[in-house]
């Protein structure tokens, strides 16, 4: 939706618009509750903590063709197909920005229901890469602060002695393209690394998910220690770097990101905890870091006629919910709560509504108790990625989870009082009842905190 449609909804001359962001980190799964979240929509049948879904305001869903010529279609049917089909398979991750329209029917309810017929809301969901969301951050920075932020964090990271390596075999005396293009790939190599190992902060995004950029000069820079930035490679990458920012990040701010209404940031929070302290404590600070580029708060009747809107709902989802038995969910709630305390004071203190949930998008388990070592235990069932049954019990969470934040704040190396598995499970075969949408865990509660308000 563009500037006129904006013009005309804050006018009344059209039917309202919501622009719901979905985003989160690599394989927080943010494919799959877009998926769920419209096919749930489309067929409400679990969907019983949707105020207006229950009490039936909520008259018909359906899907609407694409409202941007310029950005890809969400491709809901290929992906409902590959979830629910006769061989479930995970459909493929967000490799770009992609959106689609679900027009709902709403009859208001309460006092003005007798007088004001059938509504309609148009939500457009608006699909995003996380490591993009961590650009937005760059904004603020140049390329020392950026430099040695990143150079400061390294250590220990995945394939970071090696970038180190190819830093001090590089000539800065001059600037060599070859040269540039070898360190570069050394660093983006460190990145993949990185993020396959639980890091969540690994920028410049791109360099993730180059797309069209691929091989460019603007994807074609590194972080440099201090006596190499004054050199004619450090004048050249701090110009790339600079170009990256305008070229790149902030036109993706101002076509996208800028007019989002509600967002849902998804997070892998069990996928940090496996991988350790380090992985929690870089999770929550960028978390935290990223919150500032929302603009959370509440824009006044002059911003919205003019299109720039702000955040008012952000709801942090922790994934996965399904690979935990339900007794444990209030402490993964918990957890996330208090991994963003600090993002969250910031957008609360905005005007903007929070809400921290765990959740499953599409269910995969189901519950059981196993005997081990004389325990019983609760334990979740489900086929892993190579078609084999397994009951798989991750071990216990903490009920406070200052026992894993504070470990993780002071650089623990590992968790000392316990040991966090985690599997991949695949997609259950089953068959959907009609009127019924894949089946999923709290999908209609945060539905209800996305768009209730407005149904």
């Amino acid at each position: 939706m563009g500037i006129a449609d904006d013009l005309m909804q804050g006018l009344g001359m059209s039917d309202p618009v919501l622009r719901l962001g979905v985003t989160g980190l690599s394989r927080a799964g943010k494919t799959v509750f877009i998926t769920s979240l419209v096919a749930n929509l489309l067929d409400r049948g679990r969907m019983a903590a949707l105020r207006a879904a229950a009490d039936g305001s909520l008259k018909a869903a359906w899907l609407q063709p694409q409202p941007d010529d310029t950005v890809p279609r969400f491709d809901y049917e290929r992906h409902l197909a590959a979830m629910t089909g006769p061989d479930p398979h995970w459909p493929e991750g967000t490799r770009h920005v992609s959106q689609l329209r679900l027009s709902l029917r709403v009859q208001p309810r309460g006092l003005i229901a007798g007088w004001r017929g059938q509504q309609v809301l148009h939500l457009d969901i608006v699909d995003y890469p996380g490591e993009w969301l961590l650009d937005l951050r760059l904004m603020e920075k140049d390329f020392d602060q950026w430099s040695q932020e990143v150079l400061d964090r390294m250590a220990g990271r995945p394939g970071a002695e090696t970038f180190r390596a190819a830093l001090a075999a590089t000539d800065p005396g001059r600037f060599d393209e070859t040269a540039a293009q070898a360190l570069a790939a050394a660093y983006t190599s460190h990145l993949h690394r990185a993020r396959d190992a639980g890091w969540s902060d690994c920028t410049p995004g791109r360099f993730l998910m180059p797309g069209e950029l691929e091989g460019s000069p603007a994807l074609t820079f590194t972080p440099l220690p201090h006596e190499m930035r004054a050199t004619p490679l450090g004048r050249e990458f701090a110009r790339r770097f600079g170009a990256y920012k305008a070229r790149v990040v902030k036109p993706f701010f101002r076509d996208h990101f800028a007019r989002i209404d509600r967002q849902v940031v998804l997070m892998d929070v069990l996928g940090a905890i496996h991988a350790g302290p380090p992985a929690v404590e870089d999770m929550r600070r960028a978390m935290a870091d990223i919150l500032g580029a929302f603009r959370p708060g509440r824009a006044g009747w002059l911003a919205q006629l003019l299109g720039a809107r702000r955040v008012g709902r952000i709801l942090f989802a922790a994934t996965k919910a399904d690979h935990l038995h339900h007794i444990q969910h209030p402490r993964l709630t918990a957890i996330t709560a208090a991994m963003l305390r600090e993002a969250r004071d910031r957008a609360d203190f905005s005007g903007a509504r929070t809400e921290a949930m765990s959740i499953a998008s599409l269910r995969t388990t189901t519950e059981e108790m196993i005997r081990q070592d004389g325990e019983e235990l609760p334990a979740v069932r489900g086929t892993l990625m190579d078609g084999r049954q397994a009951a798989f019990y991750p071990g216990e969470l903490p009920a406070n989870p200052a026992e894993l934040l504070v470990p993780a704040s002071q650089g623990a190396a590992r968790w000392l009082d316990g040991d966090y598995a985690i599997m991949d499970f695949a997609p259950a075969p089953g068959t959907l009842r009609p009127g019924d949408g894949p089946p999923h865990i709290r999908l209609d509660r945060a539905a209800e905190f996305l768009i209730g308000d407005r149904l």
